[in-house]
């Protein structure tokens, strides 16, 4: 919340950053907590090439679905980690969980029959073939009965 500060009112920014410290999302261990991957799209004449930077997922791990023109690819992941005393009782438990999903509108020329997608090294590439350029359609009249 920012206030201008001839107002009445002070900014509650201040008090925030003294209570909680400038950097507390960054404390807590929230530091690169964004579900979003790097993503690189390029262009060539025959196809568009979408990466996104996933490292530590497995090929299975990611969802890929085109809908209506709109190429959504996700990734849920969930990690357990447990140990156990001789008695059987936890002494630490802890999980993680991991899930992004982002959305791209393909452009008209993509040929969605030829969609391709490799996962190799942390990074997941789709390959968007551009469809043979076509002959605009003549205009035709309509005859009115």
């Amino acid at each position: 919340m920012k206030i201008d500060q001839e107002s009445m009112f002070p900014s509650l920014a201040p008090l925030w950053e003294d209570f909680f410290g400038k950097d507390i999302m960054e404390r807590a261990g929230w530091r690169g907590a964004s579900s979003m991957p790097a993503v690189n799209i390029e262009e060539n004449p025959q196809a568009f090439e979408v990466t996104l930077a996933a490292p530590g997922l497995q090929r299975d791990d990611f969802v890929i679905e085109l809908h209506n023109g709109v190429l959504t690819v996700s990734s849920k992941k969930e990690e357990k980690h447990e140990e156990h005393d001789k008695k059987g009782k936890y002494t630490r438990r802890e999980f993680r969980y991991h899930a992004f999903s982002r959305s791209f509108t393909l452009p008209k020329e993509v040929d969605a029959n030829k969609i391709e997608a490799s996962y190799k090294d942390g990074i997941l590439s789709i390959h968007l073939p551009k469809r043979e350029p076509g002959k605009e359609q003549p205009v035709k009249q309509i005859t009115i009965k």
